[in-house]
Formats: C-alpha cells, sequence, structure tokens
C-alpha cells in the first residue's frame, strides 16, 4: 500500500507540472479528472490502517510418550521383594496360590501356623505395628473431636459430631515406621521374581 501511495504521490506532482506547461493546453481538459482521482487515493491511501503481518505459527510438535517416574518403578520392585519376603520366611504366596480344599482342615490348620509365624516375623522386622485403640475389643471407648479419619471407621447410628462414644469392635492397626529395603530398576528391566523355581539336578 505504501509504494502505491508513493506512485500516485508522484504521478500527481508529474500532472500538476505538466499542466503548467504551454504545450500542454490540448491535454488540460484530461488533467482536472486525473488529478483529482489521484489526490482521492492519495487522501485515502493517508486514512488506511496498515496491515500487520500475521506472525509466523510454528509447526506442531509430535506427542512424545511420557515416561513412567523412576519412583513408581522403583516402588514396584520393593512391593514385589517385600511379597517375596513374605514368601521366604512364612510360604505366604504357596498357601494362598494353593488348592487347599485338597486338604483336611487338619493339614491346613498346621499350614496355616507356619505361615502365621513367618509372616508376623516379617512384618516385625519391616514395620513397627501397634494397635490405634489400646483397650481390648467389646470394651466401651470414646472417639475424640478431631479424630483422624484413617484411624476409625464409624458403624451404627451416627449423629451430630464428635465426640462418639461406642463399642470397639476391633482396635484397628497402625505404624509409625518402615524399613523395606530400596531397589532401583530402569525402567526396561522386568519385576524382579517373587520366589526362583528351584530344580534338583540329577
Amino acid at each position: 500500500m505504501r509504494v502505491v501511495l508513493i506512485i500516485a504521490a508522484l504521478l500527481l506532482v508529474l500532472l500538476s507540472a505538466a499542466a503548467l506547461l504551454p504545450a500542454a493546453e490540448p491535454i488540460r481538459q484530461y488533467l482536472s479528472p486525473a488529478t483529482l482521482a489521484l489526490s482521492v487515493l492519495v487522501l485515502l491511501g493517508s486514512f488506511a490502517q496498515p496491515q500487520k503481518m500475521p506472525p509466523p505459527t510454528q509447526a506442531a510438535e509430535p506427542a512424545r510418550p511420557v515416561p513412567a517416574p523412576q519412583q513408581a518403578i522403583n516402588a514396584d520392585a520393593e512391593i514385589v521383594h517385600f511379597l517375596a519376603m513374605l514368601q521366604e520366611k512364612g510360604r505366604l504366596v504357596d498357601f494362598l496360590m494353593d488348592d487347599i480344599n485338597a486338604y483336611g482342615d487338619a493339614q491346613v490348620g498346621a499350614a496355616a501356623r507356619v505361615v502365621h509365624a513367618g509372616c508376623k516375623a516379617v512384618l516385625q522386622e519391616s514395620f513397627m505395628i501397634n494397635p490405634v485403640r489400646p483397650e481390648p475389643e467389646g470394651s466401651t471407648v470414646q472417639v475424640p473431636v478431631g479424630y483422624s479419619a484413617d484411624e476409625y471407621r464409624l458403624v451404627g447410628k451416627i449423629a451430630g459430631t464428635a465426640p462418639f462414644s461406642g463399642v470397639l469392635v476391633h482396635r484397628g492397626w497402625k505404624t509409625g515406621m518402615v524399613k523395606l529395603p530400596q531397589l532401583l530398576r530402569s525402567a526396561g528391566d522386568a519385576l524382579p521374581a517373587i520366589a526362583p523355581a528351584e530344580v534338583e539336578v540329577q
């Protein structure tokens, strides 16, 4: 648009100069309309707003897969390792994955004692487990104001606000310490085995 205005202004100057020449008498009758048209063009162009070029658009980058956080990958390995500890000390996975319907109650009871003793030892090594309420089950207890929602589950007829009075059905359990081995595993590694397959070579 600026180039057009410059050219129109130059033509306007040339036409005005040509009109002053004595030899230009035959064409003076055409100069007035041409001069008027060029003047209008210059005026319109001076009021016109320059058009801004739109900013160049950047090409959208292709979506890339988000890698799994390393912390979550390590946590999976630690969970499997803890399950391996329960299997090693208490044969928990063997007991749960076996079909106990094929055994009598005495056999299941004997196996349960082994599982109980081994798994309890693992829990005591890895956690500091204490009851939420020290009172024996069946006692009447008070649930205090501002109680923690993850430490109490209220059942029965609940009305109003704490404190609540009721019968202790289950003491609950909580831990103040977690002592699990810290394992590092890259994203491409498979989870560790819970228990290796034992093969007696002959």
